[in-house]
């Protein structure tokens, strides 16, 4: 096994930030002088059912990271819809899977003194082929990094329950886009309790909006709309989003109690899309049936700076879509890692997270 410090950074849940908190570790740990390589073993971020279009991490990485591995070796295993299948039938093998990723590890580990691993967006994610992260940090003699979001006083039962699963490979625990409102509870009550329990918390990292959604224009990009509004900014972030199915009256007050959420709607629901308009909390219009709005409802969302866009696809086929893109969370760019390393540098000891001292 190659002597190299290797961390394993994985997550309780999906859109939490994992990819940017690996990336700008690895970014850290090359500003401080070391060699750094970067490897995700089961691919999760794909584009078709069958894994032809691969998870985009590792381009990333290989881009920002300046690394020469090729993506299939950063990438060994494409855990696609077709692989988790042809594997229930008993067509993969476990053993030769676990050497192909130890194998891809030992190459791109020759000459580094800091491998970055980015795991799954869950636990359980690997269990069919006995791969799951805990398996991969014990095959390639792993510190782990365990990133988890918290809203509640609840959440502490599944981080605890994570936590244990990992057992001695476990770092530590960092808390990644924790509201205000929920920041006084973990430090003062969770923190302690999950330290009182033998698990070590490196820290909590404040929600940061540009972190936490996704602009109008990679809502877009992500599903192959059509932009239909020319002045309209879509650099706006969305978080959620909201279904327009009432009456306008009805719709208004549903709008008003929401925030920065892309309202999903028939392209010729004249009504909702002008109640929407109205509504300081629905930052854009998604437009579904390939129908486009009136142009008075075009004209007003010019003048709001609201973008309006359009797909082809129906409503219940559209909401589908744009759950997926919103719970994978942002499209990964050098900005988004960036910023997180700012946050890192401002919350955590980077230092003794990725045992940098000499």
């Amino acid at each position: 096994m190659t002597d190299s410090n290797t961390l394993l950074v994985t997550s309780t849940e999906e859109g939490i930030g994992k990819t940017a908190i690996t990336l700008a570790l690895a970014k850290a740990a090359q500003e401080a002088g070391k060699e750094v390589g970067y490897m995700k073993p089961k691919g999760t971020r794909l584009q078709s059912a069958v894994g032809k279009t691969r998870d985009e991490d590792p381009m990333l990485a290989r881009e920002l990271l300046g690394l020469d591995a090729e993506v299939h070796e950063m990438e060994p295993i494409v855990y696609s819809p077709t692989f988790v299948q042809e594997a229930i039938r008993g067509r993969e093998d476990a053993d030769e899977l676990r050497g192909r990723v130890v194998d891809n590890f030992q190459a791109i580990s020759e000459g580094k003194d800091l491998m970055v691993v980015e795991g799954s967006d869950r636990l359980e994610t690997g269990s069919i082929v006995d791969l799951t992260d805990a398996d991969i940090a014990e095959a390639l003699d792993a510190r782990v990094l365990l990133v988890c979001g918290y809203a509640t006083v609840g959440d502490a039962d599944e981080v605890l329950a994570a936590a244990r699963s990992l057992g001695d490979r476990l770092a530590g625990v960092l808390f990644n886009g924790v509201t205000d409102a929920a920041m006084d509870e973990l430090t003062d009550d969770v923190l302690p309790f999950l330290e009182g329990r033998g698990v070590p918390v490196f820290g909590s990292l404040p929600r940061v909006q540009e972190l936490a959604g996704i602009t109008v224009e990679d809502l877009a990009r992500s599903l192959g709309a059509d932009v239909l509004t020319n002045e309209a900014s879509t650099d706006v972030h969305v978080e959620r989003f909201t279904v327009g199915a009432m009456g306008g009256n009805s719709a208004l007050d549903q709008f008003r109690r929401t925030r920065d959420a892309v309202m999903v709607t028939g392209g010729d629901r004249s009504e909702v899309q002008t109640a929407a308009l109205e509504a300081s909390g629905i930052k854009a219009l998604l437009l579904t049936g390939g129908l486009r709005p009136a142009s008075a409802v075009l004209g007003r969302a010019e003048d709001e700076n609201v973008p309006i866009l359009l797909v082809q696809s129906d409503t219940r086929t559209t909401i589908d879509r744009v759950e997926d893109v919103l719970r994978s969370g942002r499209t990964r760019d050098q900005g988004t890692v960036e910023r997180m390393q700012t946050l890192l540098d401002d919350g955590v000891d980077v230092t003794s997270l990725l045992q940098l001292e000499e």
